[in-house]
């Protein structure tokens, strides 16, 4: 089968960092995620995966487990509930978590919609949306849903200014007051040290918004609902990693705590904005 060629932009590459760490999960003998699906894109696409080498691809899997967590409890909650992936790459949250009954929006920049389209079409329940998190004519689309709403947006605001990730979370607030929100932040002690990381050194593009506290986001019209580290996923979560991660990730916080503690993943309820 020849393969598929990828033209995209300079952060959109970055999608397929996890992609890839997904994908060796899914060869793992004990995987995390179990995603079939990015192995099969893996193997289908045009692309130098082997440059991306280092413990930051462990680490994008571990991410997704904590986010995808947040979404089970959702959806076991509120089951006709609607999922919007804010920066959905080549996520497969949509389909690793679907039960049979959810609406799930998968929102990008066209080029990366595009893409996705090719390997994850839409369903009678699943939609992708060509539109950049900074866009709010997509809105009325989510709203006509009837909710609840949970958004999530993993490893993409970081790539944006301050300023615009507060007009993200104001103009969500303002539409969708009451909804959950999550999304990762990294401290200052992460963001100096992207060029170390292997990873990072292999595409061009370099985070940007830097929290050190997550709570302090709280005057943006949210509120904090839980914050997580590698170190201090969700029990039920936990339970499904190997040895080497749930009680590694303990140790590598206490011998390296700025490397560990400063990256978060969070859940948030998105108060009216301000």
């Amino acid at each position: 089968m020849a393969k598929e060629p990828v033209e995209l932009g300079t952060v959109q590459e970055t999608l397929l960092i996890p992609l890839y760490g997904r994908a060796l999960d899914a060869r793992a003998r004990r995987p995390i995620l179990a995603d079939a699906e990015a192995r099969r894109m893996v193997e289908r696409i045009d692309y130098d995966f082997a440059k991306f080498r280092g413990p930051s691809l462990g680490g994008s899997v571990l991410r997704s487990a904590i986010f995808d967590g947040w979404v089970r409890r959702f959806l076991a909650e509120h089951p006709d509930g609607t999922v919007v992936e804010l920066g959905a790459g080549l996520n497969t949250r949509s389909r690793r978590l679907d039960n049979g009954r959810a609406r799930w929006f998968d929102l990008d920049l066209p080029d990366t919609a595009e893409l996705r389209l090719r390997f994850l079409p839409d369903s009678e329940r699943t939609e992708t949306v060509a539109a950049s998190v900074l866009d709010t004519d997509w809105f009325e689309r989510v709203a006509a849903t009837g909710g609840p709403y949970f958004f999530v947006s993993e490893a993409v605001l970081l790539y944006l200014e301050q300023d615009q990730v507060r007009g993200v979370v104001d103009a969500l607030g303002r539409r969708f007051p009451g909804a959950a929100l999550s999304f990762d932040t990294g401290g200052g002690a992460m963001m100096r040290n992207q060029d170390r990381n292997p990873v990072f050194r292999a595409v061009d593009a370099r985070m940007t918004w830097t929290c050190d506290d997550p709570k302090s986001l709280e005057g943006w019209g949210l509120r904090l609902r839980e914050s997580r580290t590698f170190a201090t996923p969700q029990p039920d979560v936990a339970r499904a990693w190997p040895w080497r991660h749930r009680y590694g990730m303990p140790l590598l916080a206490r011998l390296a705590p700025p490397v560990v503690n400063t990256y978060r993943m969070n859940l948030f309820t998105l108060e009216a904005g301000r």
